[in-house]
């Protein structure tokens, strides 16, 4: 097909998939008046009829291109890692429950998803008998089960689809950055800023209506540079985070190529972070009463 042919050149009116190719890799330079070429051509008996096929085309067309989409690797770790924090929620707010039950009549319950998993397993004693409270333990011990068999899966492919992510943070941090996103391509495009408050959402929507301050992070708390930080400087280390892992999530979209050094990199701005805290602390403990040094 060439830039003066329609996307119907190569198609028959029967072949749903050969429009749908002419729809997505078909270009031209300049509008055509590509009804009345599509009637010359025979593809189409008049104007009404064109526009027919042309519908029909773009919708197998973007049937076909969303398809792609969701089977892509990134979107199926999305799926994963949200599913995995779907059970791991819903199996707590049932443990909760199980442990208000079961307490009614064992005052020795327990509380947790472990101890739904005792429950289940019989090994809380011969207090709970009733049947409908051992099948709620088992139902909260399978989706617990669940939750692990996903994050596994995670753990597993994330490092094939984001390395770079995978080496400055860990698989689950990566995954769920990817996903609170809405893809690896979506977070390669995103500022380190935005990468920064990624899952802070409320407390950002919160601050931009004048009832909170500004949040320092979100999802990347969990990053150990971040949580390892003083939380006076806390906000400098997770600009720090922030700004390699954009660089992270760019190359793994669009090369995939490692790159080491980003890691090395972080690890000497973290330290420098870290350090710059500690000599606070040193000045603060040797100023006499704690106040100002006056040497």
């Amino acid at each position: 097909m060439t830039d003066t042919d329609g996307w119907f050149a190569d198609a028959e009116r029967d072949d749903s998939d050969a429009m749908a190719a002419g729809i997505r890799e078909g270009n031209s330079d300049e509008p055509r008046n590509w009804p009345a070429l599509a009637l010359e051509a025979g593809f189409a008996s008049d104007e009404d009829d064109y526009y027919d096929a042309l519908r029909e085309a773009t919708t197998a067309a973007t049937r076909t291109a969303v398809a792609e989409r969701e089977q892509a690797d990134d979107r199926q770790l999305v799926h994963a890692v949200r599913a995995m924090d779907d059970c791991n929620r819903t199996a707590n707010e049932l443990a909760e429950r199980l442990a208000e039950w079961a307490g009614t009549v064992d005052p020795e319950a327990g509380t947790g998803v472990e101890y739904a998993r005792a429950v289940a397993s019989g090994e809380s004693g011969d207090a709970l008998t009733e049947p409908a409270i051992r099948s709620l333990a088992e139902r909260i011990a399978d989706l617990a089960d669940e939750a692990d068999d996903l994050r596994a899966f995670v753990e597993r492919r994330t490092p094939a689809i984001a390395p770079n992510l995978c080496a400055l943070g860990d698989p689950v941090l990566a995954a769920r950055l990817i996903s609170l996103a809405g893809g690896l391509e979506e977070l390669a495009k995103k500022p380190s800023g935005t990468i920064q408050v990624l899952g802070a959402e409320d407390a950002l929507f919160a601050h931009l209506r004048g009832h909170a301050p500004s949040p320092k992070h979100g999802i990347i708390y969990t990053h150990d540079a971040v949580r390892g930080t003083h939380p006076d400087d806390r906000g400098s280390a997770a600009r720090a985070v922030a700004g390699k892992l954009a660089i992270a999530a760019r190359v793994d979209y669009y090369s995939g190529e490692s790159k080491p050094e980003l890691e090395a990199e972080l690890a000497e701005r973290i330290e420098t972070i870290q350090a710059r805290t500690a000599e606070k602390e040193s000045d603060d403990d040797a100023a006499p009463d704690g106040g100002v040094d006056h040497e």
